[in-house]
C-alpha cells in the first residue's frame, strides 16, 4: 500500500488550495477527484466574482479554476490525480480508490476532506419527470457542454444559485417564467436579484410548486401561494406552462468520509445540516483528518479557498513543514482575511451557524473490523 504525507479528497477550490498551501511548505500531496477536470463547481461558474481583489474579484469562476490548478501544479511535490472516485476512509487510516478499473489503497498521514456539497431536493408529484433539474445539473448542461434544459423555465428558490443561474439561462437565450421563493424574502444578494428583475423576471416569495405536469416530460407546473406557516393558501393556484423545472433549494454537505473517520458531528442547519466540529486549523476531531469549503459549511467559494489554505497549512505545520514563526504570520493572514470576508451582514448566519455548533452535543460514527455501525 502507498504512503503519502497528505492526502486531499476533492480538487474543488478548497482542495486546489489547501493543496498550493501544503506544497508550498514542501509537503507531498496527492489530490484525488473523480472528475476529468479539476476546479470544483468553479468549472461551471462562468459569472464573475465580486468583492475584493484579495477575493479575485471581477474573475470568472472558470477562470479562477484554471489559476489554481496551474498554482498547485506548480508545486513540485503536489499531485493530482482525476477520475478517482473515494470509496472510502478505513480503521487503518488507509484511504480506497477506484481509477480507471482498478482498486487502489493509500495511507496519508494527514487526511484533508474537501468534498463539497450535494444539491438538496422537493418532492412533489411529477418531480420525478424528465425535465426536473437541480440547478447544479443546469449549470453542467449550459456551462460546460453547452446544452439548454428547455426553452422556457420555471426556477425554485432565490438564493443566489437560484439567482445566478437564472441570469446565466437568460444569457443561454431560455426563457426564464419566474423565480418561486418559499421563504417571504429574497435568501440571495440584492446585486443578483436586482439583476434578473430589471430583465424582466418575476421574483414570487411565499409561493412554492405543488406538482409538475406532463406525460413522459415537464409540460407545466401549478404554483402556489403559502402562509406564515408554510400552508398553502386556497384559491392561489395557478398553472405555469414550461418545459423545464430547476430546482435551488439549497445544499447538503457531503461528508461520509467523515462520519467514518469518527470525527465529532454536529446538526446545524444554518450549515448545511450535519458538518465537523473542528478547530482554527480546520482540524477535525479525528487525528490528522483535516476539513475545508462546503464539507465544513455551506458557503461562498472564497470562504472555500481560505479554509482550504488554512487546512494546507495546518497540515504542513503538523508535519514540521512550517516553522512556528512562518505558521504563526500565515495564520493570520488568512484569518484576517476570512474574517473580513465574513463581515458583512449576508455572513451572519454563518457566523451563528458556527456558534450553533460549539453548543451541540457532538455524534460520531466510527466504522470498525467486525462492528455494527453506530451513530
Amino acid at each position: 500500500m502507498r504512503e503519502c504525507e497528505i492526502v486531499v479528497v476533492g480538487g474543488g477550490p478548497a482542495g486546489l488550495t489547501a493543496a498550493r498551501e501544503a506544497g508550498v511548505h514542501g509537503a507531498e500531496v496527492l489530490v484525488l477527484d473523480r472528475n476529468d477536470r479539476a476546479g470544483g463547481q468553479l468549472v461551471k461558474q462562468t459569472h464573475r466574482f465580486f468583492g475584493s481583489r484579495a477575493q479575485r474579484a471581477g474573475v470568472r469562476g472558470i477562470d479562477i479554476a484554471d489559476v489554481l490548478l496551474e498554482s498547485a501544479l506548480d508545486c513540485q511535490r503536489v499531485d493530482i490525480s482525476l477520475n478517482s472516485d473515494v470509496m472510502g476512509f478505513y480503521p487503518d487510516g488507509a484511504v480506497a480508490y477506484e481509477k480507471e478499473g482498478t482498486w487502489n489503497k493509500i495511507h496519508p498521514k494527514c487526511l484533508i476532506v474537501t468534498t463539497g456539497a450535494a444539491e438538496k431536493f422537493i418532492a412533489f408529484p411529477g418531480c420525478d419527470l424528465p425535465g426536473v433539474y437541480g440547478a447544479g445539473a443546469v449549470q453542467t448542461l449550459m456551462n460546460v457542454h453547452g446544452v439548454r434544459p428547455g426553452k422556457k423555465v420555471l426556477m425554485v428558490g432565490a438564493g443566489n444559485i437560484g439567482l445566478i443561474v437564472s441570469y446565466q439561462l437568460m444569457q443561454a437565450g431560455v426563457d426564464v417564467l419566474a423565480i418561486i421563493e418559499a421563504l417571504p424574502e429574497v435568501g440571495g444578494y440584492t446585486v443578483h436579484a436586482s439583476k434578473v428583475r430589471r430583465m424582466g423576471v418575476p421574483i414570487l416569495t411565499g409561493h412554492t410548486v405543488t406538482c409538475a405536469h406532463g406525460e413522459d416530460h415537464v409540460q407545466g407546473a401549478t404554483v402556489v401561494q403559502l402562509d406564515k406557516s408554510w400552508n398553502p393558501i386556497e384559491g392561489t393556484e395557478s398553472d405555469v406552462e414550461c418545459d423545464a423545472i430547476c430546482l435551488a433549494v439549497g445544499l447538503s454537505p457531503l461528508i461520509d468520509l467523515l462520519w467514518q473517520a469518527g470525527c465529532s458531528m454536529g446538526f446545524v442547519p444554518e450549515l448545511g445540516g450535519y458538518v465537523p466540529m473542528c478547530d482554527e486549523n480546520m482540524r477535525t476531531s479525528a487525528p490528522g483528518v483535516y476539513v475545508a469549503g462546503d464539507a465544513r459549511g455551506i458557503e461562498e467559494a472564497s470562504a472555500a479557498m481560505m479554509e482550504g489554505s488554512l487546512a494546507g497549512l495546518g497540515s504542513a505545520h503538523a508535519l514540521d513543514y512550517v516553522s512556528e514563526e512562518d505558521y504563526s504570520r500565515r495564520h493570520a493572514e488568512i484569518s484576517s482575511e476570512l474574517q473580513t470576508l465574513r463581515s458583512g451582514p449576508t455572513a451572519r448566519h454563518i457566523l451563528d451557524g458556527f456558534g450553533k455548533l460549539q453548543q451541540v452535543s457532538p455524534r460520531t460514527q466510527r466504522l470498525t473490523e467486525g462492528s455494527e455501525d453506530t451513530c
